[in-house]
């Protein structure tokens, strides 16, 4: 478990003080996400496809956004990066929960509890997991000083990691551009090699901020420049893949594998970079990742039961007999849900298709939800 030795109570304080920030951060970026798909859930009938621009709720969830990715960048000046890049899993089981509190599922007990059996399964085991990794993760930590990191940018280890890292992103990158191999594990292999080169610049650009912020100036070192541009940069490339994978791939697909290899390479990065596994014993290096594959499951079950959006393209009659719209789904009769149930944040709409679908007062169609 963590050093509880005094001797070892800086290394002990600054995971701490690193983990709770990465927690905050994860859980209100969570809450940010949901805030903000109720705004525009909510205006979604507008024809001013920007009205959400208007909206309190939506600057909200804006706001909250803003300073969850704070506490999630500041959380890596204190913490090791393969303490941290696990905790990703706190944002999927938030966001799983709020779902659920916002879902209005009005089934029996017995058939919400079947119908979210591998959620409850899933969080169970990330809660497990995350407890685990954190209790037995690396308690050594190096203050990520400008020659430090120069010291480790130069070392052979860190420099044979990066030529294999060049190699195998430029591999990827040929097939995916050249011959059209538009898989998701491809893309999202792209995505968790630039994501590794990403954790390693943010830790040294948090770090040198925190520093220079406690009166050890390391903004003039050279080294600082060089580690923002990278991390500006692969940050702008994986954004770029990620919403290619969006076009192609279901999000919770996307959402449990990007989780996994990103985690899996940001914790080799660590370890590569920051020797962040050098004093840890064969026993505390097992647990860790016995509680990280904990997560992985834990996170693969809760996407897994959500459900997938279904191609839908409804059009909408008048039943005269009931004097009531009815909406027709390849051939099928569907009466409308008056209750408007769905879910917020990274969960869809619990229907498992397109949103309920109305006449308005002048007879034109409208729809009560979208999905963003």
């Amino acid at each position: 478990m963590m050093n509880f030795n005094p001797a070892a109570g800086g290394s002990y304080t600054d995971n701490l003080i690193g983990t709770l920030l990465a927690i905050f951060g994860n859980v209100l970026v969570s809450i940010s996400l949901s805030i903000q798909k109720y705004s525009h859930v909510s205006l979604s009938d507008r024809k001013d496809p920007r009205a959400f621009y208007r909206t309190r709720t939506w600057w909200c969830g804006f706001v909250l956004t803003c300073l969850g990715e704070l506490a999630n960048f500041v959380s890596y000046a204190f913490a090791p990066i393969a303490l941290l890049a696990p905790l990703n899993a706190v944002s999927v089981l938030t966001s799983s929960i709020l779902g659920l509190i916002f879902l209005r599922d009005k089934s029996k007990p017995k058939d919400f509890a079947k119908r979210h059996a591998l959620s409850f399964l899933g969080s169970v085991l990330t809660i497990g997991g995350t407890y685990l990794f954190v209790a037995f993760g690396p308690n050594s930590h190096e203050k990520p000083q400008a020659e430090n990191i120069v010291k480790h940018l130069v070392g052979w280890p860190v420099l044979l990691y990066l030529l294999l890292e060049i190699i195998t992103f430029c591999l990827l990158l040929y097939f995916y551009k050249q011959h059209n191999a538009n898989y998701l594990v491809v893309i999202l292999l792209l995505v968790a090699l630039l994501g590794s080169v990403t954790v390693i610049c943010v830790k040294a650009v948090s770090g040198m901020l925190v520093l220079s912020v406690e009166g050890s100036m390391q903004l003039d070192y050279p080294i600082f420049s060089v580690m923002v541009v990278c991390m500006v940069a692969s940050v702008v490339f994986q954004a770029s893949f990620l919403s290619q994978a969006c076009v192609r791939y279901d999000s919770s697909l996307i959402a449990s594998f990007n989780y996994v290899l990103s985690s899996v390479f940001a914790v080799v990065a660590g370890a590569v970079f920051y020797l962040e596994f050098k004093n840890e014993d064969v026993l505390h290096i097992s647990m860790f990742l016995l509680g990280s594959a904990l997560c992985f499951l834990g996170v693969f079950l809760i996407t897994k039961n959500r459900k997938r959006t279904k191609a839908f393209e409804p059009y909408v009659t008048m039943d005269m007999t009931n004097g009531v719209p009815t909406i027709h789904d390849k051939g099928l009769v569907v009466p409308p849900d008056s209750n408007g149930s769905f879910s917020y944040g990274a969960l869809v709409n619990n229907d498992g298709g397109a949103a309920p679908v109305r006449l308005g007062p002048s007879g034109s169609r409208s729809t009560d939800l979208k999905e963003d």
